[in-house]
């Protein structure tokens, strides 16, 4: 019997492309175009790189406190991962042990299935409207757990927190995880709700809003039971995730407020910009709640647009999947970017 008969089989997930082209305006994995705070290159220029051959601390403690202040919770209600995609891995691992599905929307962000493909965890899709809205009463099933995000990915359309609240009202038996990492950018966040539910979790990232994608820092939100159970399990995978350098640098990031509103603002800006020419130019484009638009045209396939603006050293996101096939994913680059992007299309549509 040969080893290979007991391997995990999975369909991987399938990040973003990262490429190596010159010149290439790069608008395809929803990264900040704009640095993070200049507050990090102090720390890096002041890091005691003797502190590397010691571990760091094992949860993060002083960045955790520097999030529970800014939000308003306890530092017991922050759980930190490498990233919120291993914060999400370790909640699907955590929570989503039971034998019912759990519910996500049928287009949405492509790890969840992953996730369930890996841990065995049974799911069911719920479907969209044409325009790719969400009817609350499809939650109101019987599940294991629901997640989905707000606002979507790819679609970059956001759910009211009465919506939210609904579905976490109505599945108390279930822990509902809202998906934040793009909350930053035009939606009211869940977190008021973890004062009267606590069957619910809230996980953001530092990738998007606060420009450090390269760091990988995410982290949830929930109550202390919630949050106590997610570290019993990191802390049974992986008691030092995130490196002390990451753990630095993200706590100044979180501390200067001013920059990060000044980014966001920027880039929301070029977004409403970004959807009226697109708009101008035929393009059916969605309301917007992200740091991307999800768009597209009725005239042209979205990989022949896809195709065309690589040609132009332009980098977008395209899916070949049922639903979507026609639309591109744009991230919101500097207006610059933008601007370039906008008068390449120009050149093919008019």
């Amino acid at each position: 019997m040969s080893w290979r008969e007991y391997v995990r089989d999975v369909e991987p997930y399938v990040a973003g492309e990262q490429p190596k082209i010159v010149d290439l305006i790069k608008l395809n994995t929803n990264e900040n175009p704009y640095g993070p705070s200049p507050l990090v290159r102090n720390v890096l220029e002041q890091y005691n790189e003797e502190r590397l051959k010691y571990y760091p601390n094992s949860d993060g403690e002083e960045l955790c406190k520097s999030i529970a202040q800014y939000y308003g919770i306890d530092q017991q209600q922050v759980f930190l991962g490498n990233g919120s995609d291993e914060v999400l891995a370790l909640s699907f691992l955590t929570f989503f042990n039971g034998k019912k599905p759990i519910l996500f929307p049928e287009i949405t962000y492509s790890f969840y299935p992953v996730y369930c493909e890996l841990y065995k965890i049974p799911f069911t899709t719920i479907p969209m409207q044409d325009d790719f809205l969400l009817s609350k009463e499809a939650f109101f099933k019987e599940n294991n757990g629901i997640i989905f995000p707000n606002p979507n990915a790819p679609t970059g359309l956001l759910v009211d927190l009465q919506f939210i609240e609904e579905v976490v009202c109505y599945n108390k038996e279930s822990l509902v995880i809202i998906d934040e990492a793009y909350i930053d950018f035009g939606g009211v966040s869940a977190l008021p709700l973890l004062e009267k539910y606590e069957n619910i979790l809230i996980i953001q990232t530092f990738s998007k809003s606060r420009s450090l994608a390269g760091a990988r820092l995410g982290f949830a939100m929930g109550s202390k039971e919630v949050i106590a159970k997610l570290y019993d399990v990191k802390n049974s995978f992986n008691s030092y995730p995130i490196d002390s350098i990451s753990q630095t640098i993200g706590k100044v990031c979180m501390e200067d407020q001013n920059y990060f509103k000044e980014c966001t603002n920027k880039i929301i800006s070029s977004r409403e910009y970004t959807c009226q020419e697109l708009k101008k130019l035929g393009f059916i484009v969605p309301d917007s709640y992200a740091n991307f638009v999800f768009v597209k045209h009725p005239d042209y396939s979205g990989k022949e647009l896809y195709d065309y603006l690589r040609e132009n050293k332009i980098l977008v996101r395209h899916w070949n999947k049922e639903k979507i096939s026609d639309y591109l994913r744009i991230t919101i680059g500097t207006q610059t970017d933008m601007e370039t992007m906008l008068e390449c299309l120009k050149r093919k549509l008019l």
